[in-house]
């Protein structure tokens, strides 16, 4: 995972959610737009507009909801513009990420947004945190004493920083004894992943999880009272 994303919203190269809009061989990239009518360019500029104050991914039935424009109209447009911005190598992309699409800096330009806003390279998860937050990913719900188990030390502490962070957050409670508090991942965790879903998750490898945790994982097929 970008572990430096956090901070800066960058595009992520790994999992990028642009929803293959580079890759859509035969698409006329000789001027998207150029036919457009009047009242096109200003639904265009609106969704833009929408999309540059949105602090959030905006899903696209809410787009249509304030230009008034069908859903599919809309989809259609957000499509072009993702397309338009990355063959114009701009500072920012339009990706689709966590049920909706969000303007942010491209990846390439990260570092100059870094110094802007004063983020410090310390900022990134620690391997323990991106240990424990893959955990949580793939096999949530989960207590904190079966992360604990799985990665074979106390993760009280990681626990508490990703949920301080808004990775992860309490999502329901074990009806065993105890009623231990069972964790998830959140809407933050899929946008700073910039993922559209926990569908779009990437493999454990690519986390760089280590072997023994990926066995302890597969070992809790079946999630136990914590």
């Amino acid at each position: 995972m970008p572990a430096d994303s956090g901070a800066v919203n960058g595009a992520s190269d790994a999992a990028n959610g642009l929803a293959d809009f580079a890759a859509e061989a035969g698409a006329d990239e000789a001027g998207l737009g150029s036919s457009r009518s009047v009242d096109d360019h200003e639904l265009y500029a609106a969704v833009e507009a929408v999309l540059l104050v949105a602090t959030e991914p905006v899903p696209v039935d809410l787009l249509a909801a304030v230009t008034g424009a069908p859903t599919a109209t809309v989809g259609t447009i957000c499509n072009e513009l993702a397309r338009e911005y990355a063959r114009a190598d701009r500072g920012f992309a339009l990706m689709q990420v966590a049920g909706g699409y969000q303007l942010q800096t491209a990846a390439a330009v990260a570092e100059y947004v870094e110094r802007f806003v004063g983020t410090r390279r310390s900022a990134r998860l620690s391997a323990a945190a991106m240990e424990t937050l893959a955990v949580v990913a793939y096999k949530q719900p989960i207590s904190r004493a079966q992360i604990s188990a799985i990665r074979g030390v106390n993760a009280d502490g990681v626990v508490r920083t990703l949920a301080d962070q808004g990775y992860i957050a309490e999502v329901a409670r074990d009806p065993g004894p105890g009623n231990a508090a069972l964790l998830g991942t959140t809407p933050t965790f899929l946008e700073r992943l910039s993922l559209d879903s926990l569908d779009d998750l990437p493999s454990l490898a690519e986390l760089r999880v280590e072997p023994e945790a990926v066995e302890a994982m597969d070992r809790l097929a079946v999630p136990q009272h914590g």
